[in-house]
């Protein structure tokens, strides 16, 4: 008894010297920041924390087409030109090359032909890009060489590979400059089947020899693509390349600013391709190779992403003009780039953890959801949207930017009720068009961050009108100084002269019955697909939604089997063309596979898209848009939607920001006050301890009770 009494009464000293221990570390970690995601040694560096919510499929510039990889291969990849971080309209300026290339034009018969000469006699286009000197690739095991100046591991075998299972096990890197001959290579790489680039049905269309070079490849997969010859691309020199176009094709030169069309070398090429490494994820898709200002030191999708800064990163400084306003951001006018030494990408599969976050100052810049879109916005007495009070007090700034996008719904131009060329169908689409009240859309749907569309084109692209001149005569009026959208019974007479009156076929009596084909079918698309019945129900058109998968949408789509249906464009490039093709005849979906997708043709409208498409910005192409449009608007194709306006937070720390939404690699113009971060972040996340004290308090006076009672028990027993 004694002797299972002294080691009870030993369990408890054990439990309240753990008691004392316990307390006193709850005590000496007053003042830390206990939730913090990062390691302390991170604190104060320079580091841009940003979250992404889908993992990258492609960072190999020929077949990366997507937002999330371009936020990545963006700042590693750099095409010969880039647009000016601030300047708009969106302008082109020199990245590798040592300007913009002007295209000469030639006849058929290799001709010099004049600046101005008639786009019918031009048989191709040159662009000759001339590269700066001195440029070199990031450190990367491709370029390692011995001490005779041999590449160290092109040549391995898979016994070689055994030990290694990532780009960090190989014991040597190098570098070399950058060459002509890698843009050139690159291009050859977007015309193998094999790499699949999305963009090559497009190029072949246009670049000299590009669909001959993909078809040799075709038949000889195995040939070597530094040694085989494109006829309309070559490296003149050490620094110089030309690219041959077919025709005249002004926007070719934008293309010039995508990944696309950023330097391959041969040698990392051949590295990634040695057998055993697709094997060990050892390709171009998971390490990206390039000259810009980061390269990636760890890939995990699932988790994250890190950029580091590129040791060899060649001089670039940052602008030094800017548009009226810009006094902010021109602060770092003329200093060296990047300023930012390191980007972590961490992944967040839901909005709540990632928004949290956020407001915890562990991710830089943030979205904003519908779910939180009141706590982080209110609108001034002008309409204008600010942050709310809570935001502002941590100092949070709100960055709003109209996107060069369209958001619009589709008429079936093949269709037997709503589509054809005739008056009655015309006057229908009309009629529908001014019953779907698009500022309510945007109101309920979009939190208000949307434009009304007037059209197809969006504003910062040549051929926009705002203002009187720019509103939709079929749609609007202009009063008191604004837009306004006509009446119902504007709208209910329209379609009376469609031969529907109150919305009955006036020959058969019956009701008339329209159908909206969507991929929709949550219970968000369950309110939209409400909304939209409520809109065609104010002139008497009954609804129904054939909600469907995508795969079978695009199917129906495809096939022309839709009447009705919601669709989209961001632009490519900012030039009108990129919108207006859209409805061009030849671009049809169903007859040609193109981007028509409402099927849309009129012999006017594509003579002068013809007319218009090679021409360089001026009155003339500004009137011939205009007449463009004006068709477009009485023949009501689309119904035109809204132009998206992107609102984006960031905290105070982070200055240089000013929304561009052409380009994308804006992170080495970025600056971060780490200090300031690190101070705003203790204070937001300081530990809450009273719970804790009260908690233990209340232990203490659970325990120490029950320790005094046990220790008396046992001196009675002992007794």
């Amino acid at each position: 008894m004694g002797g299972g009494g002294t080691i009870e009464w030993a369990k408890l000293c054990a439990m309240r010297n753990w008691f004392v221990i316990f307390t006193v570390l709850c005590i000496a970690g007053c003042g830390s920041t206990w939730n913090d995601p990062y390691p302390a040694s991170d604190r104060d560096k320079s580091i841009l924390y940003l979250a992404f919510t889908e993992r990258p499929r492609h960072l190999d510039p020929a077949r990366s087409y997507s937002e999330d990889e371009a936020s990545i291969n963006a700042q590693i990849y750099e095409p010969p030109l880039q647009y000016h971080y601030l300047k708009r309209p969106y302008t082109l300026v020199p990245l590798t090359a040592a300007a913009v290339p002007r295209p000469k034009y030639y006849d058929a018969q290799n001709r010099l032909l004049p600046q101005d000469a008639d786009a019918k006699s031009i048989a191709y286009s040159l662009y000759e890009i001339r590269l700066k000197p001195g440029i070199h690739y990031q450190p990367h095991p491709a370029f390692a060489r011995d001490e005779n100046g041999k590449l160290l591991y092109q040549n391995l075998t898979r016994k070689d590979l055994e030990s290694i299972d990532d780009l960090a096990d190989f014991r040597k890197t190098g570098t070399r400059e950058l060459l002509a001959s890698d843009y050139v290579y690159e291009i050859k790489r977007l015309a193998d089947p094999r790499i699949q680039s999305p963009i090559a049905g497009l190029m072949s269309e246009y670049i000299l020899g590009f669909r001959e070079f993909s078809q040799r490849l075709q038949k000889d997969p195995a040939a070597d693509l530094s040694k085989c010859e494109m006829s309309g691309v070559e490296a003149r020199d050490r620094y110089t390349y030309t690219i041959k176009v077919r025709g005249k094709y002004p926007q070719f030169v934008y293309w010039l600013a995508m990944s696309f069309f950023a330097p391959l070398p041969p040698e990392v090429d051949h590295f990634y391709s040695q057998p055993g490494m697709a094997g060990k994820n050892l390709v171009l898709d998971w390490h990206p190779v390039g000259t810009g200002p980061y390269m990636l030191t760890e890939n995990n999708p699932n988790s994250r992403m890190v950029l580091m800064r590129n040791p060899n990163f060649h001089s670039e400084t940052y602008p030094s003009s800017g548009m009226p306003g810009d006094e902010a951001v021109l602060k770092d006018a003329g200093k060296t780039l990047p300023f930012i030494d390191q980007v972590v990408f961490s992944r967040e599969k839901e909005s709540i953890p990632y928004w949290n976050k956020f407001l915890q100052g562990y991710y830089d810049v943030s979205g904003i959801t519908s779910d939180n879109f009141d706590q982080a916005i209110t609108m001034s007495v002008q309409g204008e949207a600010q942050v709310s009070k809570d935001m502002a007090k941590q100092g949070i700034e709100l960055k709003t930017s109209v996107a060069p996008s369209i958001r619009y719904m589709a008429f079936n131009m093949l269709d037997p009720v709503v589509g054809g060329n005739s008056r009655r169908a015309r006057l229908l689409r009309q009629a529908v068009s001014i019953a779907l009240d698009f500022e309510e859309n945007i109101s309920i749907f979009a939190n208000g961050r949307g434009i009304p569309a007037q059209g197809p084109l969006p504003p910062g692209i040549f051929g926009y009108h705002s203002g009187r001149d720019g509103i939709n005569p079929v749609v609007y009026d202009w009063a008191d100084g604004e837009a306004k959208r006509k009446s119902i019974m504007e709208a209910k007479k329209l379609l009376a002269d469609a031969g529907y009156p109150d919305g009955r076929d006036s020959e058969t009596g019956k009701p008339l019955v329209l159908y909206l084909d969507s991929t929709g079918r949550g219970a968000d698309d369950k309110t939209r697909f409400d909304w939209y019945r409520k809109e065609f129900a104010r002139i008497n058109i009954q609804l129904e939604v054939r909600a469907t998968d995508y795969n079978r949408f695009q199917e129906k789509i495809r096939k022309g089997s839709a009447q009705i249906f919601t669709w989209g464009w961001n632009a490519d490039y900012p030039d009108p063309e990129n919108f207006l093709f859209l409805l061009y005849g030849p671009q049809g979906k169903v007859k040609y596979g193109g981007e028509n997708s409402a099927n849309y043709d009129n012999p006017e409208y594509d003579r002068l898209f013809e007319k218009m498409k090679n021409m360089e910005n001026s009155p003339e192409r500004q009137a011939i848009i205009d007449r463009m449009v004006a068709i477009l608007r009485e023949d009501s194709p689309w119904m035109w939607g809204f132009y998206p306006k992107d609102y984006q937070l960031n905290h105070v720390w982070l200055s240089n920001l000013k929304p561009n939404q052409m380009a994308r690699n804006n992170v080495k113009y970025l600056r971060i006050d780490a200090k300031l971060r690190g101070r705003m972040r203790r204070e937001w996340n300081r530990p809450v301890l009273w719970p804790l004290a009260f908690a233990i308090m209340g232990l203490g006076l659970i325990v120490v009770p029950a320790l005094r009672y046990y220790r008396r028990r046992e001196e009675g027993r002992a007794k």
